[in-house]
């Protein structure tokens, strides 16, 4: 019993493992989920086919019996008739009685007749509703189909467009932006560290005193200048 057991659960589990798995392949094909399904629902219209075949059979037959009861019947009330007629008493109890059965069995055929027109009623409309549910699902199939065959151009098309993005030209633009900006930052640093070096102060300095000295000596060339014409004009007086 223990085995029984085992052998049951493991068999559970394997089922739920396949499950799983078709699930799965469905999922990635689901023309395939779809194409079981059709197959499925044509499965069990050929069945539900036949059996309305069978019934179907059942109510033509019910029909001809009840319909040779009533003839039996129509028969038997005319012979009846003579017989009452002809003062046959005899033969008249033995058509009586041959009537009542007969009216029995119509009776009972009539009731079996009406539920065997229901059953078939019945199940002509359960088969032209799964004959529709299969057109239906065909439709749905053609349709979900085409939407997932849009969906995946576009997603294959926005992977394309993705992969012309400028993303990656511009961080690399931004790489060599940084690169320039540190470079200058680098040469602009050597000019400010050789204008505060002790040599350009020097030099500085040197290029200030030539400049006051230049000044002086042009203060006395306009001195000697001016007392040049001082004296000419002395002379001249």
């Amino acid at each position: 019993m223990a085995n029984v057991g085992l052998f049951t659960r493991l068999g559970n589990l394997w089922k739920g493992f396949l499950s799983i798995w078709i699930s799965d392949v469905e999922k990635e094909h689901p023309e395939i989920a779809y194409e079981n399904a059709i197959n499925s629902m044509i499965e069990k219209y050929s069945k539900l086919k036949n059996a309305t075949a069978a019934i179907i059979k059942r109510r033509e037959d019910v029909d001809e019996r009840l319909k040779r009861a009533t003839r039996d019947l129509a028969q038997t009330e005319a012979e009846l008739s003579a017989a009452v007629e002809t003062n046959q008493d005899d033969l008249a109890v033995i058509l009586i009685q041959k009537k009542n059965g007969l009216e029995q069995e119509v009776l009972e055929m009539r009731g079996d007749m009406d539920t065997a027109s229901k059953d078939a009623e019945s199940a002509k409309s359960s088969l032209l509703q799964v004959q529709a549910e299969i057109k239906k699902l065909k439709a749905e199939r053609d349709v979900m189909l085409a939407r997932m065959q849009s969906a995946q151009a576009r997603l294959q098309i926005q992977g394309q467009l993705d992969g012309l993005s400028v993303d990656a030209e511009v961080k690399a633009l931004d790489n060599v932006r940084e690169h320039i900006k540190t470079t200058v930052a680098a040469a602009n640093l050597g000019k400010e560290l050789s204008e505060t070096s002790l040599d350009a102060r020097l030099a500085s300095l040197k290029d200030k005193a030539g400049d006051v000295q230049a000044k002086q000596q042009l203060a006395e060339i306009k001195a000697k200048r001016a007392a040049q014409q001082a004296s000419q004009a002395q002379k001249t007086m």
